[in-house]
């Protein structure tokens, strides 16, 4: 009677934990609702459309709501993808869960059962990881004939042809066959000719991975456009060549591929992979898949000497733009920031000059103490250096400090904590641009190219730690233009050989601006993911479906006598195919929600049926993996394998990843679990709980 006494109590930290999970449902699946957040005390409204920011937003005062907040932080850390399952699947199994204590299952048997039947569905879903080598090379094993490059004068001869045509990358849209692409180069002879070496230019159609061209003596400024906005040539010299792909073998992917003649291999090959490795990660995020081919872009043929395929993502870093259409997203090299008008003053005097630049690592402030820093005990300072003109006490220290920069010649500071308001000025005075809150990773990269070094105060500046040739201009878009958009203007900081690069994201509506920097981040990582990983899942709900026909066929099955390891108890034989088709129950509706969030079923009811075919259809054809396999080469499984955007219909197919994924499961049963068992403790008491947890003192218990 004790486990009737138990499941007979409420369960409130199940409930909270279904209820907190429930507000989330609309984020999976392409066509994703939205949500807006008012904060209360600034009246400012923000668009999300993720679990990480859904949750910040909310107010978390139970302990239920901590550790969800701690669990969806986690995964959000360590991978930046799979929150949005994680929030889905605790909601599912939390009332999976409630479902099997109404049915007076023990808390050890759901722990039991659930537990192992989801490292079950992990071993059996890894027939359907992909290779990474042999997606790229599914992608872009094809042949490719390049037609003549000509310009405004004629044909271009074989010496032209090797110096403007280092990479070349293709896109499927066989609509648009012939585009002009104009050569790009560097607007700082010697700073940027390394990026425009691989320099991307846009292309018409989603699926395209860009052209990569290289030139020498343009003057134009060096952007790398993803949306279409090209950037201007000072030379009259074009770029022209087809695209037509041909579909070879049958692939999981072989759909993606055009007509092509000719052989397209190394570097070229390569990058053609990765960037359709990108859209098929991508889940329909069609502006930052083209700024995220643009940077592989660029890194590949970085990486060529060191063989390395991985996204560097210590190299990139973001800068919002408010006030431009999201057209004129684009990624530049060096460090884009917004500075004050003051600041863009300073930086137009510059004009093209080198400037001596120094890092600091810290705060630029007089009460800046460093991280470990202990003040000598029975010691105060009164006044350190008495000030003979009778200014302020608070003027000495900004004075002294813009007298040591001004001694060392230094045009440019670049700062990683808070700026000295009264310093700054100074320096601004001086036609010293001083910059703060810089990310580390922005600091290494100058360290490297500039050969300055970091410094934590001024005191320590000398001559060694001062780096040469960087320099600084106004950001343009991507047709020249500067932009003029009143107290914040975008700035480019830049160095010979630099390898930083700033994905500027642009948006007319400042409530979109951290959604757009988030879906940036999320598929850059989950490239980053996947290239580590080394292998991928087909997506659309694929691994779900196969997860979900998995553990309705081991809730079938009758138990082996000699199973006495999984199951110690009679009874607890009996609880499996209960515990076990509550946990298919949160695959299920996983899937039900998934479909009709790709606009293809009208309600769940549909969507439920339409599951329950493809599990007849899969049962049926004996191999539940080999189905879903070819349901996923033929256009994605549950027909949710592609993603619909407005406008245009395309097969792409959808991947994911594989250990972010899996952890996320693992994260959301974990969770639900824990919660369980503190609910149960609470309602018991510790002791009895204990007890409760004995396989042998339960069966008595039940009984």
């Amino acid at each position: 009677m004790a486990f009737r006494d138990v499941n007979a109590r409420r369960h409130i930290g199940l409930q909270q934990l279904s209820t907190l999970a429930s507000t989330g449902r609309t984020f999976l699946g392409p066509m994703k609702s939205h949500k807006f957040i008012v904060d209360e005390i600034t009246n400012q409204s923000t668009l999300i459309c993720s679990a990480v920011r859904l949750i910040e937003s909310l107010d978390l005062t139970s302990a239920v709501g901590q550790l969800l907040n701690e669990t969806i932080q986690a995964q959000n850390k360590e991978f930046k993808t799979g929150m949005s399952t994680l929030l889905f699947l605790v909601g599912a199994w939390s009332n999976a869960v409630v479902e099997c204590l109404q049915q007076n299952i023990p808390v050890p048997a759901i722990v039991s059962v659930m537990s192992e039947g989801l490292n079950s569905c992990c071993g059996r879903v890894q027939c359907l990881q992909i290779p990474i080598h042999d997606v790229k090379k599914e992608l872009c094993s094809s042949r490719v004939r390049p037609k003549a490059l000509e310009s405004k004068t004629g044909q271009v001869g074989r010496h032209d042809l090797k110096n403007s045509w280092n990479l070349l990358c293709f896109q499927t849209d066989i609509s648009a066959t012939e585009e002009v692409i104009p050569i790009n180069s560097c607007s700082h002879q010697g700073h940027d000719c390394n990026f425009n070496k691989f320099l991307v230019s846009p292309l018409a159609g989603f699926g395209s991975v860009a052209s990569v061209v290289k030139a020498v003596g343009d003057k134009s400024s060096p952007t790398l456009s993803g949306s279409g906005v090209t950037a201007p040539s000072c030379i009259a010299q074009k770029l022209t060549h087809s695209r037509h792909f041909s579909t070879l073998g049958k692939s999981p992917f072989a759909s993606q591929q055009g007509n092509f003649q000719g052989h397209l291999s190394g570097p070229a090959a390569d990058l053609c992979g990765l960037g359709r490795l990108a859209v098929a990660l991508s889940h329909g995020n069609q502006t930052s898949v083209k700024l995220l081919q643009s940077i592989a872009a660029y890194q590949q043929g970085r990486a060529e000497c060191s063989g390395s395929s991985q996204v560097n993502l210590a190299e990139i870093v973001t800068c919002s733009v408010l006030g431009l259409p999201e057209s004129y997203s684009c990624v530049s090299p060096g460090f884009v920031t917004l500075v004050s008008p003051e600041q863009a003053t300073v930086i137009k005097h510059f004009a093209d000059k080198p400037l001596r630049i120094l890092l600091v690592d810290g705060d630029l402030t007089e009460e800046y103490r460093h991280l470990g820093f202990n003040r000598p005990p029975n010691v105060r300072t009164i006044l350190e250096h008495p000030n003979p003109q009778g200014g302020g006490a608070g003027d000495a220290w900004p004075s002294r400090m813009s007298d040591v920069l001004m001694s060392f010649e230094v045009n440019l500071v670049l700062v990683k904590g808070n700026v000295c308001k009264n310093f700054m000025e100074r320096c601004l005075a001086s036609r010293i641009l001083v910059i703060g809150c810089v990310a580390r990773a922005v600091l290494c990269a100058f360290g490297s190219a500039t050969g300055a070094q970091a410094v934590t105060y001024l005191s320590q500046l000398n001559t060694s730690c001062i780096g040469n040739r960087a320099w600084a201009e106004l950001w343009k878009t991507g047709d020249g233009r500067a932009v003029d958009l009143g107290e914040r203007l975008p700035a480019r900081i830049s160095a010979g050989g630099i390898p930083l690069l700033t994905a500027v994201l642009t948006t007319a509506l400042p409530s979109k601006a951290q959604l757009l920097e988030d879906q940036f981040w999320t598929l850059l990582y989950r490239l980053h993911h996947a290239l580590k990983d080394g292998k991928v899942f087909p997506g659309g709900g694929a691994v779900e479906l196969l997860c979900l026909s998995h553990i309705q066929a081991l809730a079938e099955q009758p138990e082996r006598p000699g199973n006495a390891k999984e199951l110690p108890s009679p009874w607890l034989a009996g609880c499996k195919s209960i515990v076990l088709q509550a946990l298919a129950s949160g695959w299920k509706r996983y899937l039900c929600v998934l479909l009709c969030n790709t606009a293809t079923v009208s309600s769940e009811l549909e969507a439920g049926a339409a599951v329950d075919h493809h599990l007849q259809k899969a049962a049926a054809c004996g191999s539940p993996s080999a189905y879903i396999l070819e349901e996923f080469r033929r256009g994605g499984v549950l027909r949710g394998g592609s993603e619909p955007f407005p406008g245009r219909v395309t097969d792409l197919k959808v991947c994911d990843n594989v250990v972010a994924k899996t952890e996320a499961w693992r994260r959301a049963l974990d969770l639900v679990l824990l919660v369980l068992q503190t609910d149960a403790e609470i309602i018991t008491g510790p002791r009895r709980n204990q007890i409760l947890n004995s396989p042998v003192s339960s069966e008595f218990m039940f009984l």
